[in-house]
């Protein structure tokens, strides 16, 4: 009797292995060196592949160093749409990034998660790269928030204000976080929502029909 065999499925778990050991070695030199002082092929030789191996995963070393964002990206998007469907969209969006930062700061550790925002911040190709990123995921979660809602972002503002504000609360949030004197994941979670609701305090939890006014 012939014995059942997944070579598929050992083949994709050991690529999402090998790319994770590429993101943890590349953010562990980009933090002890530099990013502009670290090479790929520094990081390759880190999980003990070649050059060439590397360029099956990644573009460059900017994905390296901004794929953390992309996966919390993914987070807040998969947990907004898992939120009910007849949630207020302030609500469910809120939910979702502090979701997403439970998540990504207790796996990483706090001053993982600080570093790394710190390094992309201050490297001007990544901060400029991290831009592009951050502007695709806002137009990702508009598009599900105006799904949510039944409207037209086109036509209806407020599904991109909403998104715009509560990403931009987040990175105040985080920006506070790096200057404060605690490295825990409570602080965090804190200080991201204590933002998160100062900049939409004048948003109802319910939209009425009218498109250009709350």
């Amino acid at each position: 009797m012939s014995v059942p065999t997944d070579h598929g499925g050992l083949r994709a778990r050991k690529k999402q292995r090998t790319r994770a050991a590429l993101i943890d070695a590349g953010l562990d030199l980009f933090l002890a060196k530099g990013y502009d002082a670290t090479t790929i092929d520094e990081i390759a030789a880190e999980v003990e592949i070649s050059p060439r191996t590397f360029f099956r995963y990644f573009a460059g070393k900017e994905d390296v160093a901004l794929a953390k964002g992309a996966e919390l990206d993914d987070l807040v998007l998969n947990a907004l749409a898992a939120r009910p469907a007849d949630e207020p969209p302030l609500v469910a969006l809120r939910a979702a990034v502090l979701d997403m930062i439970r998540k990504s700061a207790s796996g990483d550790g706090v001053r993982r998660f600080l570093r790394i925002q710190h390094l992309i911040n201050k490297t001007p190709a990544l901060l400029a790269g991290n831009l592009r990123r951050a502007a695709g995921n806002e137009e990702r979660l508009t598009v599900e928030i105006a799904a949510r809602q039944g409207v037209d972002p086109a036509r209806d503002m407020r599904p991109r204000v909403l998104v715009g504000m509560i990403c931009a609360a987040l990175r105040i949030g985080l920006e506070t976080m790096c200057a404060d004197r605690h490295r825990d994941l409570s602080r965090l979670v804190e200080l991201v929502e204590e933002a998160i609701d100062l900049a939409t305090a004048g948003i109802p939890r319910r939209w009425g029909d009218e498109p250009h006014q709350w």
